[in-house]
């Protein structure tokens, strides 16, 4: 799978967990896709301060990913700051 499938494959898994994210006023963004097996996003909204995102981020979002693209080892959420800084 090339890099640009892979990232489609990865927004589509987005695609999918996003109505969850939005029905709590949450969101989520693909940043990038590194080695072809570690996923950076960033968590907006209300997802950024709650007190579960990890949880969301790991039982939710990875596992999601992980079902369209096994390759993926793991996702992690950074701040624009963050990601800026990488």
């Amino acid at each position: 799978m090339t890099g640009q499938e892979l990232r489609k494959t990865v927004e589509i898994a987005l695609d999918e967990i996003r109505p969850f994210l939005k029905s709590d006023g949450g969101d989520i963004e693909l940043l990038s896709i590194e080695d072809d097996s570690l996923v950076k996003v960033q968590l907006l909204g209300t997802c950024v301060d709650c007190t579960v995102n990890q949880m969301t981020l790991k039982s939710g979002v990875e596992m999601t990913i992980k079902k369209y693209a096994p390759q993926i080892k793991e996702v992690i959420n950074v701040t624009v700051g963050q990601f800026a800084n990488k």
